[in-house]
Parts: C-alpha cells; sequence; structure tokens
C-alpha cells in the first residue's frame, strides 16, 4: 500500500508585524560603567540606541504583540493559524516551551506549537521549516516569531557586550501561494567554533556546586569573542548569501532588498561589499536605532523597512541569519504585499 502524499503547493510571507519595547536607551545610558564613548560605539558597531523592555514587558507579552500585528495585516485570526514556530534564547524557562505559553495567550491552544534555539538565526531557521511545512501540506498558516529579551542577559559593566544587545519581537505569517514567494534554504554550522558566543553560567555550573546558590555563580550572562565572531560572519556569511541566491536561480543584480541580521553595521556594509551588491539594493541597517535584538533582528528590520518604504512590498530580498553555534541560514524571499 503507497503512502498517499499532499500535493506540493507554493508558499510565502503573507504578512510581518513588530514589537519595539517603549524605553529607548542612547548609548549615553551606557557608556559610563564600560568607561568609552558615544563615538567609539558608533564607530565599531553603528549602534545609536537600543530599546530595554520594562518588568511588564515579557518575551511572550512581546512576541504576542508582534503576531497580532502580523495576523491583522495577513486579515487572518489566530484560529486560521495552525502551527506556531517560535525563536528565542531569552524565555527564561526550560521547560514547557515559550511557543506553548504563547499559544494561549493568542488564543489557539490546540495549534502545533515548538521554540527553535538558534540564536541569531533562528528566525531564518523558522522560515525555512515554515515554508516547507506549508508546501507539503503539513501546515496552512504558520506563524513564526523572533523574540528576545536580552537585556536580562546582558552584563551591563562587560565592556565587549554592554552596548550590543536589545529586546524586542517580530513575527511573519507564512502561508500557501499561487508564485514561489520563499527560495530553499542554505543553512548549516560552524560548530568546532561553537564557543565564540556563550551564555554562562550554565545549570551544570549549579550541579556541580549544589551549595552555591545563584547570588554566588551569577546571573547567565552573554560572552563572546568579538573578533573571531567578525571574522567569520563577514567571510563565511557572504558566501551563505550567494549560495542562497543561487539556489533561488538569482543573482546579486536581481535583488531589491538585503535584510541581515543586526548585529553590525560593519559586518553589513562588508558583506554587501563582499557579494558586490549593486548600489541598486536597500539595504536595512536598523541596528543603529534598534540594537541588536537577535532572532527578531530580521523581521523586525523587515516591519521598518517597510514602514519607511512602502514601495518595497512585494519586492525580491535575501535574508541571512548567523550566530551562537556558530549556525546561520538564509534565504530569498519575496516580501509581503501591501497590506
Amino acid at each position: 500500500m503507497k503512502i498517499k502524499s499532499a500535493p506540493i503547493t507554493n508558499s510565502a510571507i503573507l504578512s510581518v508585524g513588530a514589537y519595539r519595547p517603549h524605553r529607548v536607551v542612547p548609548n549615553s545610558e551606557i557608556v559610563d560603567r564600560i568607561d568609552s564613548t558615544d563615538e567609539w560605539i558608533v564607530q565599531r558597531t553603528g549602534i545609536e540606541s537600543r530599546r530595554f523592555a520594562g518588568d511588564d514587558e515579557t518575551v511572550i507579552s512581546m512576541a504576542q504583540a508582534a503576531c497580532e500585528q502580523a495576523l491583522k495585516r495577513a486579515k487572518l485570526t489566530i484560529a486560521d493559524i495552525d502551527t506556531v514556530i517560535l525563536a528565542t534564547i531569552s524565555y527564561p524557562f526550560q521547560a514547557p516551551s515559550a511557543a506553548t505559553e504563547l499559544i494561549v495567550a493568542l488564543g489557539n491552544p490546540k495549534a502545533a506549537a515548538f521554540d527553535i534555539s538558534a540564536a541569531c538565526a533562528g528566525f531564518c531557521y523558522g522560515v525555512a521549516m515554515a515554508s516547507d511545512l506549508v508546501r507539503c501540506g503539513t501546515s496552512k498558516n504558520v506563524l513564526v516569531v523572533g523574540v528576545e529579551k536580552l537585556s536580562d542577559y546582558t552584563d551591563p559593566d562587560d565592556r565587549a557586550t554592554a552596548f550590543i544587545f536589545a529586546d524586542g519581537a517580530g513575527a511573519v505569517v507564512i502561508g500557501q501561494s499561487d508564485e514561489v514567494g520563499i527560495g530553499p534554504t542554505e543553512w548549516g554550522s560552524d560548530a568546532d567554533s561553537r564557543d565564540a558566543i556563550i551564555l554562562n553560567p550554565s545549570y551544570l555550573d549549579f550541579k556541580k556546586n549544589p551549595k552555591l546558590g545563584v547570588a554566588d555563580l551569577g546571573w547567565p550572562n552573554i560572552a563572546q569573542q568579538g573578533q573571531a565572531v567578525f571574522r567569520w560572519a563577514v567571510y563565511a556569511m557572504s558566501k551563505a548569501g550567494l549560495r542562497a541566491l543561487d539556489a533561488a536561480g538569482m543573482t546579486v543584480d536581481d535583488l531589491d532588498v538585503f535584510i541581515p541580521h543586526q548585529a553590525n553595521i560593519r559586518i553589513i556594509e562588508t558583506m554587501a561589499k563582499e557579494m558586490k551588491m549593486p548600489d541598486s539594493v536597500v539595504i536595512s541597517d536598523d541596528i543603529r536605532k534598534n540594537g541588536n535584538t537577535s532572532a527578531a533582528s530580521i523581521p523586525i528590520a523587515m516591519d521598518s523597512l517597510l514602514s519607511e518604504r512602502p514601495d518595497l512590498y512585494g519586492k525580491t530580498a535575501l535574508l541571512i541569519g548567523y550566530g551562537a553555534g556558530l549556525v546561520y541560514a538564509g534565504q530569498v524571499v519575496r516580501l509581503p504585499l501591501a497590506p
């Protein structure tokens, strides 16, 4: 007996939504504790300000707000969503998943729901899986959300990281389409360098030192080897971006928009140069105002671009996320049509 297969369809991003915390934090609030200057931070990273969530803004509340905006723009309700994929590294519980808390908050507790732990590449991982789920008929409409509250995991006295990370959420609805709206995903890992970005202490530190409390070990904070990550991101990710374009049957000359993970403006500009992007390509620089929001950075940047440049609705964009692991993923997508 043959197993029946669903007909293959096309997938596309139907809408995007975002949530940015209320509190804007300029560099002037960061510099004194790390003996730095606004000029140094802007020169090194491009970051002029970032958003920090308040006590009443959680991973779930921010994700919910971004998802509800994306649903409204897609002219759908949560009842139309059969799968939710949530990318984050800052949900403060090991289990159950953040996605299951989110679907309860959204009002569809029966939907399939799971988390992705792929750091700054998590959103593009989610887009890849959502696209395949839709194309193969497993799902009809999928919510993919990237959300972080990294201010909870940033040491304000660490001169290497205190000014980088930020909070926020971005979401897209991925559903069926008459035309191809999401190209093949180029993804992988360079896990032999996985210690370049870490979150310490780990649960094992508590197990090895059962008499120590949280105050003794310290709250987990992000640490990274900045130069190693910079070199990897620039040179390895530019090649990955070109492979994603090739998989979609395109070149940089066919591209309208470039939305990479918002890690560092120098990385973004050098990647574009390495890929020989023409001046006609619009390149996102959301890092300047919203900092590095890890899994949330690409959808937040997408939302910002479409808000500022409505002429970009429906245009072709290259997405590429990369981060702790070291893992990466990228794909060519058609940006959503105007809501």
